[in-house]
């Protein structure tokens, strides 16, 4: 793998690896476990890669990449289960190229990575307990999707780490979200400057600055919101009600989104 592509061969693949693939225009990548065999374990909303349950999803979905309709006789049947799914590697890439999640990164490496959901600064654990923690999940459940706080990469980073975000009212794990969050708040925090500067280069720089100030913050590996959840802990909790994920609320946007 490259400093700037994590990028790899089917062949250097083993179980336990963090893997994902960029959807349609780099819009979204979706994130799952390699189990060997072939498989991938991933999360998923009711069957799809990702959705909010909002007007939101008539943009999402033109990068979701089309489906054979020929059902594959490997993969978990979209309508079956409770999100976590199961699925062959071709079905999982969907003709997209093979990425490789980084773990244990260094700052000037993740730093260097400007695009949220790549790498993290946390450490793996043992690959024959990532793989042990995506089988359990995908016969007991990983609790409900949320877009924000609980995605497919929030899934795969808590199956390398065991690590869970203890306050469910802010951010989750996932890099994707961060940045998504991080680009609107780097602009509304740079826009000060216009009043005491003409300079559109330092209102950039500062634009800059404050994007990767919040991705490093929020990074798995530097927060100190977060626990050590073991799996069977995890769906204890969220069968009894004492974790919860809300459904995110956006039906302000307009409906006319196509």
């Amino acid at each position: 793998m490259g400093l700037l592509s994590n990028r790899i061969d089917r062949s250097s693949l083993k179980p336990g690896d963090h893997i994902y693939s960029w959807r349609t225009a780099y819009i979204y990548a979706h994130h799952g476990i390699y189990v060997g065999d072939d498989k991938v374990v991933h999360f998923t909303r009711r069957g799809q890669e990702v959705g909010t349950g909002t007007v939101l999803d008539h943009i999402l979905v033109s990068s979701i990449p089309n489906r054979s309709p020929i059902p594959c006789s490997i993969c978990t049947p979209p309508s079956d289960g409770h999100g976590v799914v199961s699925s062959c590697l071709d079905c999982f890439l969907a003709g997209g190229i093979l990425y490789r999640f980084e773990y244990a990164v260094t700052p000037s490496i993740f730093l260097a990575k400007a695009r949220g959901g790549t790498c993290t600064l946390a450490v793996s654990d043992a690959d024959d307990t990532v793989v042990h923690r995506a089988n359990y999940l995908l016969t007991n459940g990983f609790g409900l999707y949320n877009v924000f706080k609980n995605n497919c990469e929030d899934f795969a980073i808590y199956c390398k780490t065991g690590l869970l975000v203890v306050d469910q009212s802010t951010m989750g794990q996932s890099g994707q979200a961060v940045s998504i969050i991080g680009g609107p708040l780097a602009a509304v925090m740079s826009t000060p400057l216009r009043l005491v500067t003409t300079n559109v280069y330092g209102i950039v720089v500062t634009a800059v600055g404050v994007y990767c100030a919040s991705r490093y913050a929020a990074d798995i590996g530097m927060r100190r919101d977060v626990m050590k959840v073991s799996v069977e802990d995890l769906t204890t909790r969220i069968t009894t009600g004492l974790l919860q994920v809300v459904q995110p609320s956006l039906t302000a946007l307009p409906a006319t989104v196509s």
